[in-house]
């Protein structure tokens, strides 16, 4: 890999980096001028910064997804870069307060600063190096907008020029079901097939007026390739305690691995050819098999693609590193092996698995509500006169992601899409019967009461005759 040195101890810099900085620099100073010495004494600062924060947004938002949602008990992927492209769209369509909450979840001094760092992302990280001889890689943007109204001049040229997303008119309010199967077929395009349905039924209905998509596709080969022959099934052990059969990969090659405390940490490096970016998958595996959770809490982001597996030594130990790794700020660059290492018994699932759901709870319990309310602020990106006195507000931000790691490399694929809607969004009622409650059995049409009772104690215990014995039931 071509390197350039730079400020600090003999450390050198990927050039590709370096010209990452330079062209990101070149687009601030187009949003925000500066004194040449200024941004020039800035750029290293602000660009690591950036990284740092963004990578900090990834962490944190896989943290609530892996910890607080069903996919706290079952295998889940998600691609936290594509949900955060969506609402990077969506913020620069705001304003106010909205824009406000957008700005500080997405960690940002302003929307100038977001688009000019995903212009980056967009032209120069997610372009395709297959033609190199390294990884596959495809990004995409769209966004379907209603036939009733228009985007405002200035967000149609950050649509088509800073996320280069393709626009396309439809029609939501009589052809809802027919532009969400054109969503859909977008898609499962972009991700090469791998992702069929982003959209469930219903997700779009007469009152969206525009949906905002982003689809990301990765294809990488090992640079040392398992030999299929030597894979063979053991014990994978469960959180439950049980264990189940699986097959695992294998190698007696030296590996990038490092012993931390209580954790270790694999990394597997792909094919890269004439690429100058790095792009690696990760294997952290704690000590404890039940102390996964509790190194989650922490990464930082470094130059290229890294791809982070929490798998616990413990079988109980995943919440335990989870946490961990999506709380402590810069904890991948300290946790990440830097040479080739000899390994003893070395064993790798060979795995493939899918996960969807819609984030809008997942991000409420990250601060982000606004956009999601009736106070929304979004009608900035359309013309107003069209939209009159409707309020836009996101209704919903669905996400699906898959994954697939084999004896020669890996295939991934996600896709976010947002939808906004011109209407007054009914609020959300929680509802948990966690504490004690009073309950009624009536008849609908007369109402009449034909069991009451409560429940102060939520252990149910059953007689022999199947009787409940922890409630009084009264007639």
């Amino acid at each position: 890999m071509q390197t350039a040195p730079s400020e600090g101890r003999g450390f050198r810099v990927p050039s590709w980096l370096l010209r990452f900085r330079r062209r990101f620099i070149n687009l601030c100073r187009s949003f925000l001028p500066l004194p040449r010495s200024s941004a020039a004494r800035n750029s290293r600062m602000d660009l690591r910064e950036l990284i740092a924060s963004q990578t900090d947004v990834a962490l944190s938002l896989s943290k609530q997804v892996l910890l607080t949602t069903e996919a706290k008990n079952s295998n889940a992927v998600l691609s936290p870069v594509s949900i955060d492209v969506v609402l990077s769209l969506i913020a620069a369509g705001s304003k106010g307060p909205t824009q406000d909450q957008l700005l500080s979840y997405l960690k940002t001094k302003s929307v100038e600063h977001l688009n000019a760092f995903s212009s980056e992302l967009v032209s120069v990280v997610f372009s395709d190096g297959s033609g190199a001889g390294g990884p596959n890689l495809a990004f995409a943007n769209g966004v379907w907008v209603d036939k009733s109204i228009s985007l405002r001049p200035f967000f149609e040229h950050v649509v088509d020029n800073v996320y280069k997303a393709a626009s396309d008119q439809v029609d939501f309010q009589t052809k809802a079901a027919e532009v969400a199967k054109g969503v859909n077929a977008w898609a499962e395009k972009q991700t090469k097939g791998v992702i069929k349905e982003v959209l469930p039924s219903g997700a779009v209905d007469n009152t969206t007026r525009l949906v905002f998509a982003n689809a990301l596709y990765f294809k990488g080969a090992w640079n040392d390739k398992f030999d299929a022959s030597a894979t063979k099934d053991h014990d994978f052990h469960l959180l439950s305690g049980s264990s189940i059969k699986v097959p695992f990969m294998t190698s007696k090659k030296k590996q990038f691995v490092s012993q931390f405390d209580g954790f270790k940490v694999l990394s597997l490096p792909y094919k890269q050819g004439e690429d100058k970016r790095r792009f690696s998958m990760y294997f952290f595996l704690p000590d404890s098999k039940d102390g996964l959770p509790a190194l989650k809490q922490g990464e930082e982001d470094k130059p290229g693609f890294s791809m982070h597996i929490f798998l616990p030594d413990s079988q109980h130990g995943l919440p335990a590193l989870v946490e961990r790794a999506g709380s402590e700020p810069g904890f991948s660059s300290r946790h990440i092996p830097r040479r080739r290492e000899l390994v003893g018994e070395f064993r790798i699932p060979r795995f493939k698995l899918s996960f969807g759901f819609d984030a809008w709870n997942t991000l409420k319990g990250l601060g982000l509500v606004l956009p999601f309310s009736n106070e929304a602020e979004l009608n900035e990106m359309v013309d107003s006169s069209v939209v009159g006195s409707s309020t836009l507000s996101l209704s919903s931000l669905f996400h699906k992601s898959v994954v697939e790691v084999n004896e020669e490399g890996t295939e991934a694929a996600a896709t976010s899409v947002g939808v906004i809607c011109s209407r007054s969004l009914p609020e959300r009622i929680d509802f948990v019967a966690d504490h004690p409650f009073m309950f009624l059995i009536t008849e609908g049409l007369t109402g009449r009461v034909l069991f009451s009772g409560h429940v102060t104690t939520g252990k149910v215990a059953f007689s022999n005759t199947h009787r409940a014995t922890f409630f009084r039931s009264v007639t």
